[in-house]
């Protein structure tokens, strides 16, 4: 019966040991584009995972949306519209959690119950 050779244990790279040279690929864009050290905190955090990041566009939409429906007063979809490039129907999609709202608000001549 023969004997195997012993192998030599293999040494675990500790995580502050990655440097650009050890990555190719996909992963050298994107330590490059990151920095190494961003690098490094998204291979800790998310590292064999799935991560998905939006489009700027995407991200830009939601600011703009929560600024439409603070400009709403109840009537204006159309000067919306024009200000935002968009039709009058998106901005009727947009503002009609806000319109919902106004509709529930007393009006200011009504009186309460208790008054």
């Amino acid at each position: 019966m023969s004997k195997e050779p012993k192998r030599k244990p293999v040494e675990m790279m500790d995580i502050d040991d990655i440097a650009l040279e050890h990555l190719d690929g996909d992963q050298y864009e994107l330590a490059e584009l990151i920095g190494i050290e961003g690098y490094k905190k998204l291979v800790t955090n998310y590292g064999g995972g799935f991560v998905y990041v939006c489009k700027a566009d995407t991200l830009m939409k939601h600011g703009r949306n929560a600024e439409i429906r603070s400009k709403f007063n109840g009537y204006n979809y159309r000067e919306l519209a024009k200000e935002y490039n968009l039709s009058e129907k998106m901005i009727r999609e947009i503002t009609s959690d806000k319109l919902k709202e106004m509709k529930n608000m007393p009006d200011e001549e009504q009186l309460t119950l208790f008054d």
